[in-house]
């Protein structure tokens, strides 16, 4: 009786518990994994667009961006973009004249996550727009649409649908990939977990309790994902 309410004092939310030190991790990986997430839907969407309607040399540049973020290990981009960033940054600052500056743990985990984030959503968002029968476009065209205002009304409608299950994938992955951050030295759940247990040898508790909220995270997404696309595809017929 007294090891189970000694584990539970482990994991008490107030010390000498470390409860609230995961907690606070899991709200940082989330934190991390919403706003590199935007980022990346952005840099997607912009990505899209410019592959299938920009210029050669633009085409050619997207096109190496994101074979080179997909093939490179996300590890390796983390670390790559963490410190070749801060270092690129500093020596223009100090090419101008400036002091050096400190690069924001959190600020950093989310443009470095957003930017391999970008890569994915550009060849998923790519392949929803290809995936609009063209003649809703056509016809949109006919109709003397602008290209912003057809963007808005046909394809927009007809791009989220298709999109969502890559992006709820994605959203996935960046949860998980948020855990790559504690490399830099940034608390979040996977940092906080290692922190815990090397305090109190109680690796096996404390990694099991980090699993149980990853997978909290992945469960209420689940729902948020369902809803979500059960609402954009109302009144489509479904697969048997």
């Amino acid at each position: 009786m007294s090891s189970a309410l000694s584990l539970l004092d482990l994991l008490a939310p107030y010390p000498p518990g470390w409860g609230g030190v995961l907690l606070a991790g899991a709200l940082s990986t989330v934190a991390i994994s919403l706003g590199a997430y935007g980022i990346g839907i952005l840099i997607g969407l912009a990505g899209a667009l410019g592959k299938l309607i920009g210029g050669r040399p633009l085409v050619i540049a997207l096109d190496l961006y994101t074979t080179a973020v997909r093939a490179i290990p996300e590890l390796i981009l983390i670390v790559g973009l963490y410190y070749a960033g801060t270092d690129g940054i500093n020596r223009v600052l100090l090419a101008a004249g400036l002091p050096p500056i400190e690069i924001n743990g959190f600020v950093a985990a989310v443009a470095v996550l957003g930017i391999v984030q970008g890569a994915y959503m550009t060849e998923v968002l790519r392949g929803a727009i290809l995936a609009i029968p063209v003649g809703q476009i056509e016809a949109a065209k006919a109709f003397g649409m602008r290209p912003s205002l057809r963007f808005r009304r046909i394809v927009l409608p007809a791009l989220i649908p298709n999109a969502l299950p890559g992006l709820a994938n994605l959203w996935m992955s960046v949860t998980k990939d948020s855990a790559l951050i504690a490399v830099v030295g940034y608390q979040e759940l996977a940092l906080a977990t290692r922190l815990a247990a090397g305090n109190t040898k109680h690796y096996f508790l404390f990694f099991f309790a980090a699993a149980l909220l990853y997978l909290a995270i992945t469960l209420v997404s689940n729902v948020i994902f369902g809803a979500l696309e059960g609402h954009f595809r109302r009144g489509q017929p479904k697969n048997a």
